[in-house]
């Protein structure tokens, strides 16, 4: 595993998961909500949200920590591990 995304629904462990998991591996860990959210409470524009989740991307690790189902396919085909919780909130 080299390339790990962490999707599933909201509430269900999925931050706490890839915590556990960085530490584990020692992989680099981006969680979109911190590159979509700006300190003043407003987002990036959905152009360059996709551009940095690409720069992600182009580097040999990592676990990318979130939903964003309109990014979801585009991590999945870059991605060589999918952790999926799909459990209750």
């Amino acid at each position: 595993m080299n390339k790990a995304i962490i999707i599933g629904c909201p509430g269900s462990g999925k931050t706490t998961f890839a915590e556990k998991l960085q530490k584990c591996t020692g992989l680099p860990l981006y969680y979109l909500d911190a590159i979509w959210h700006k300190p003043d409470k407003t987002h990036i524009p959905r152009e360059e949200f996709d551009e940095r989740i690409k720069e992600i991307f182009i580097t040999p690790e990592w676990i990318i920590d979130g939903n964003y189902s309109r990014t979801i396919e585009m991590r999945m085909q870059e991605c060589d591990t999918v952790f999926l919780f799909d459990l209750p909130t």
